[in-house]
């Protein structure tokens, strides 16, 4: 992994917060700041994938879709269809 130097300027009050926060995690505030990043990063990705989902949907098929699922489907059950069972676990004895 290749690290490079970044000038950061911070409000005074943040930068307290930002040392305060550190302190109380445990972390140095470098890592807290990689953290804050890309969480943030991620989050942004985020919203950008569901806006680019949105602008991509075809509404009329979705209603369709919605239609068919609201009827409980249209096709029904053929020979050999079964519903599979979940097998049994076993509960852990608590420890007390």
């Amino acid at each position: 992994m290749r690290a490079s130097n970044f000038a950061l300027r911070l409000q005074p009050s943040l930068l307290e917060e930002l040392r305060s926060m550190s302190d109380l995690e445990g972390v140095a505030v470098n890592q807290l700041i990689n953290v804050a990043i890309a969480e943030k990063l991620a989050q942004m990705r985020t919203a950008k994938w569901f806006t680019d989902r949105i602008a991509a949907a075809d509404p009329k098929a979705g209603a369709q879709l919605i239609r068919d699922l609201s009827r409980g489907g249209s096709e029904k059950p053929r020979s050999g269809d079964v519903i599979a069972r979940m097998p049994k676990t076993r509960r852990r004895k608590s420890r007390a």
